[in-house]
């Protein structure tokens, strides 16, 4: 078991005091077997009130609803989790699903569909060239190691790079341009996979990284694949890893734009500025350096 501190703060400036309209906040890691929430501190200003739901994907979400105008919003959380999922290659598929290609039982493919669909404008030239670049042809493969190659061959085929426009690219502008952020690997492998006849999802949520726990990073991105037998399995094809206890999960979405940490309008003159800090810090090397770690 692992243990986790997360702290997202993000903070907006209005040139001018505005009228904030509700706005939905997905900042909570999706508990489940492997996740469990020890702690959570959810503070927002100005002061909001709080509306939690599921959705349909069953994402926890917190509706928050002002009364006050200002020129200010900060929406700081910060969670403590346990993660057990120190084992991600311990599994076993169904005994059909085991060899590429396979099909749905009739039951999965009735809930599954949304997420074996292809949005329009999809397939193109580029994309269906790609396509038969990464498909075994003739070769037998496991389906797993299908998978586990096609997560390293966007690794290593193209420049991770950060991007801070809004918007996932599509999969043939990745392709034409070499170059993508996580969000734009995970949607190449969802859609690849889509195309391949395997049921795929977004994934939105934290990572783990090594570095200095005082430079904020950002939220991080990767790929879900329904496996039979094992469940949704993940691949990151930014790291080029299969996903563990260095992945935090918080949303999850058939449409990779479905699922922004904060969403919301507000009433007042264009020109808000953003700032967003993220930190992820193991509690377990705070208690064995013997102190704790304050994080601002």
């Amino acid at each position: 078991m692992k243990r986790y501190k997360i702290i997202h703060r993000t903070v907006y400036t209005f040139a001018t005091p505005v009228t904030l309209n509700p706005h939905a906040l997905m900042l909570r890691p999706r508990d489940s077997h492997e996740l469990r929430i020890e702690a959570s501190i959810l503070r927002i200003e100005p002061v909001a009130v709080l509306r939690w739901v599921r959705d349909v994907e069953d994402n926890s979400i917190a509706i928050a609803e002002f009364s006050e105008q200002s020129d200010r919003l900060e929406i700081y959380s910060e969670v403590d989790i346990q993660h057990f999922n120190e084992a991600p290659l311990d599994f076993i598929l169904d005994e059909y699903a085991v060899n590429y290609p396979f099909s749905y039982s009739e039951e999965n493919h009735l809930f599954l569909r949304p997420y074996l669909m292809l949005p329009k404008g999809t397939v193109c030239k580029r994309f269906n060239s790609w396509i038969r670049s990464v498909t075994p042809g003739s070769e037998k493969l496991q389906t797993f190691e299908f998978l586990q190659r096609l997560m390293e061959k966007i690794n290593t085929s193209f420049e991770y790079r950060i991007r801070e426009e809004e918007g996932i690219q599509t999969p043939d502008q990745t392709l034409e341009f070499g170059t993508g952020s996580c969000r734009d690997f995970a949607n190449l492998f969802i859609l690849t996979a889509r195309r391949c006849g395997l049921a795929a999802r977004f994934v939105s949520g934290y990572l783990n990284t090594i570095g200095p726990s005082e430079i904020p990073g950002a939220t991080h991105a990767w790929a879900e694949v329904y496996l039979p037998g094992a469940g949704w399995k993940g691949f990151d094809p930014t790291s080029g890893c299969v996903v563990g206890a260095d992945h935090i999960p918080v949303a999850v979405s058939h449409n990779p734009a479905g699922v922004p940490p904060v969403s919301g309008s507000y009433i007042g003159p264009p020109g808000a500025q953003l700032q967003v800090g993220v930190w992820v810090k193991s509690l377990d090397e705070v208690m064995e350096a013997g102190g704790a770690t304050a994080i601002a």
